[in-house]
């Protein structure tokens, strides 16, 4: 039986376990599992989180439905599988990885049963396996491409976590940064904090503390004072979805950074592999915003921050426009705008 383990996954015995990252940096806890709706609710919850990991964790829950069903799969089997594609895809808006992966995983159920396979649940798993070690070497290929814009003795800000916890393994934002690391390059990272859901403070010093990555941790409101102190030489962030002109929704507080970034001279760059680009999506204005609940920022765990019963805004992400991004680093390389046209080639 096929197994595969990272930081973020494992897959092992008909079950896909997480690492829960609503417990670290304090506990490291693991969940596990068995059903597709179980897969549902650890993206849904953020137990697991970051696009190209939602995406891989999705493939491994629609692997989960597959196992469920016991039947003909050319009529009852097609509408189960259907309907499993449609809650995973239920669970978060904004990541499109989501979408490309149960996109790819019912291709290959297509392709299966178009070739009068009786059972496709083993090439199902064989495809959610591929999508996962695919990640990582797309990741690694990403950081080598960024690490040459990374100098020795580099400053570098990061917002949320796009790291190995975001990813199957490795990490894109912060895989530019190992990468640049594992070429000999001193490097110093200011990771935001990433209010309300604090990803900076739990995670992404957690990863580099682990990694004995050099990393402050600041305030989000900190950033155009550390910018304007002149600690700051260029700043990398991930990306849950890309539009087609490069306009890159990503964590609440990028656009703010990205703002501040030009204010002070400082290259703004989004570290995604191809999986994260939106080609139909024209622009950022149509890239939906997932909208979260209240209580994130009116409380902290159980401590209550706000007035009870204070209307609150709470969006989960926001939209770089393409103006402010200095380039797109992925496993291609490093885009340059004009980002229809540089993004456009990368798909040929």
């Amino acid at each position: 039986m096929a197994r595969f383990k990272s930081v973020t996954l494992e897959w092992k015995d008909d079950r896909v376990v997480f690492i829960d990252q609503k417990k670290l940096p304090v506990e490291e806890i693991y969940v596990e599992c068995t059903d597709h709706e179980d897969v549902y609710r650890a993206i849904r919850d953020m137990t697991v989180r970051g696009a190209p990991a939602i995406g891989a964790s999705a493939a491994f829950g629609y692997v989960l439905g597959a196992r469920e069903f016991s039947g003909d799969w050319k009529t009852a089997g097609v509408v189960h599988m259907r309907r499993v594609k449609e809650r995973l895809a239920s669970s978060r808006p904004t990541a499109v990885n989501l979408f490309w992966a149960l996109e790819r995983m019912e291709k290959a159920l297509i392709s299966c049963l178009d070739s009068a396979q009786e059972d496709p649940t083993n090439i199902l798993e064989l495809e959610a396996l591929k999508i996962a070690a695919e990640d990582v070497e797309t990741n690694k290929r990403l950081g080598m491409h960024g690490a040459d814009l990374v100098r020795d003795g580099d400053g570098i800000l990061t917002h949320c976590n796009a790291g190995a916890l975001a990813t199957v393994d490795y990490g894109t934002a912060l895989g530019v940064i190992r990468a640049a690391v594992e070429t000999g390059k001193r490097v110093r990272v200011y990771a935001d904090e990433t209010r309300p859901y604090l990803q900076g403070a739990r995670l992404t010093a957690w990863e580099l503390q682990q990694s004995g990555i050099d990393v402050t941790l600041i305030c989000d409101n900190m950033a155009g004072w550390v910018m304007k102190k002149g600690l700051i030489d260029l700043v990398v962030v991930g990306a849950d979805r890309i539009a087609a002109n490069g306009d890159a929704a990503n964590k609440i507080g990028t656009y703010s950074v990205a703002v501040l970034a030009q204010k002070h001279g400082i290259p703004f760059y989004i570290a995604a592999p191809l999986s994260t680009v939106d080609i139909s999506c024209k622009d950022g204005e149509a890239i939906p915003i997932e909208e979260r609940d209240n209580r994130e920022i009116t409380h902290f765990g159980e401590t209550q921050l706000a007035p009870s019963g204070v209307k609150c805004y709470n969006p989960a992400f926001d939209v770089t426009p393409w103006s402010l991004i200095t380039g797109i680093i992925t496993e291609k390389g490093v885009l340059r705008p004009p980002f229809d046209v540089s993004l456009g080639k990368a798909f040929i």
